[in-house]
């Protein structure tokens, strides 16, 4: 027996909570494209997202270690992956859309800067002098909406809108399609943002403690840890006792917020997606207490992490690459590759080199800057 498109839309349409997005339901796309036999519109976006050369480079864009600091360490392209999991496993437990959730965890960082939070930091920095920002959500959302080039017909890769309106988690009023009237996003959307900061927290931990930044006894002091079942192992092994305390620390975030959600969901009476787009705020959310313990996790991440010597050196290092290769394409543009001083006679000067440059990878930002810079 095949499967077909229809039989995957019914089964939605039949078994997805009511408030869930259903493929059948879409908005559609900027530019209609024929359906396929076989696949829903958010499983051809999945693809047409796995397969782009964008989502192909995160595996050569920092987390928080430089990209190849070690086999271990995750690059931006497993912390998507991560998200994108845990995305669906909670789209799961709420019986929303998993496809859609799934996509939109593998392209929220699609957009992201070389050298993690240090690159994107350096590229707003440069892209105020010329009264801009950059965020890398929006970035992503230009990624997939005008960047990458999969037809003749249209710019992009002319995902379905309720990819993209989750792309915008902030909500910013940048490039969006005419349809991006709404308040908020889906609740898939708003799952995969959470999904984000629960990745992110859990795996550098994991990063942390390999390195040796982070200490174990420490973490164990967090509420996070006491609350969860963290401390209940005793093995020898400490392999073993990190695999524990993160997925205990995994499991309360996911199962809570699930829970919380879910009786929010009864509170608010959401009965249809309209009703999630129409409400003024979000709904997907810890609950208080799990959201304090939450929030004191990231100080702590934040304090003996991100602002360790050894990651503020790889900091330092990248934002100086990126500030200076700016500079360099700014006043010598010639040196752009041709496809991108081909944008310069319809776009700004300094967005060209800002795409230019949020799309490169550490290493491959790096042999650029010492054969222009150095």
């Amino acid at each position: 027996m095949i499967i077909k498109r229809e039989d995957l839309e019914g089964q939605e349409l039949e078994l997805l909570s009511p408030y869930a997005v259903r493929s059948a339901e879409s908005k559609g796309r900027s530019t209609a494209e024929k359906e396929d036999p076989y696949r829903t519109c958010f499983q051809r976006d999945r693809d047409r997202i796995i397969h782009s050369k964008a989502f192909r480079r995160l595996n050569g864009k920092t987390q928080v270690f430089i990209a190849g600091y070690g086999d271990h360490y995750r690059s931006r392209l497993t912390h998507s992956m991560e998200v994108a999991q845990f995305g669906r496993d909670i789209a799961r437990m709420l019986n929303l859309n998993q496809d859609l959730a799934e996509v939109i965890g593998l392209a929220h960082d699609l957009g992201h800067t070389p050298f993690g939070h240090a690159g994107q930091e350096a590229l707003n920095e440069v892209m105020e002098t010329y009264g801009a920002h950059f965020e890398h959500n929006e970035q992503s959302f230009r990624v997939v909406h005008e960047l990458e080039k999969k037809s003749e017909k249209y710019k992009g890769l002319n995902l379905s809108f309720e990819v993209l309106d989750g792309l915008l988690k902030h909500r910013t009023q940048y490039d969006r399609p005419r349809a991006f009237d709404h308040l908020m996003p889906s609740l898939e959307a708003q799952v995969v943002n959470i999904a984000d900061e629960i990745a992110y927290q859990s795996h550098d931990i994991d990063d942390g403690l390999r390195s040796g930044i982070l200490n174990e006894k420490e973490l164990l002091t967090l509420d996070i840890s006491r609350q969860s079942a963290a401390k209940r192992i005793h093995s020898k092994d400490p392999e073993i006792r990190k695999r524990h305390l993160l997925t205990s620390i995994m499991s309360l975030l996911v199962n809570d917020l699930a829970g919380h959600t879910n009786e929010k969901i009864k509170k608010l009476g959401i009965q249809t997606v309209e009703d999630v787009y129409a409400h003024n705020g979000q709904i997907a959310q810890f609950s208080d207490s799990v959201y304090r313990m939450a929030v004191q996790l990231k100080d702590y991440l934040y304090e003996h992490f991100y602002n360790a010597k050894e990651v503020k050196k790889y900091n330092e290092k990248g934002k100086r690459i990126i500030t200076k290769l700016f500079r360099f394409f700014y006043e010598k543009s010639e040196n752009l590759p041709d496809s991108f001083q081909a944008m310069l006679d319809s776009e700004e000067r300094y967005v060209v080199i800002k795409d230019y440059i949020a799309g490169m990878t550490d290493s491959y930002a790096t042999e650029l800057y010492k054969k222009y810079v150095k």
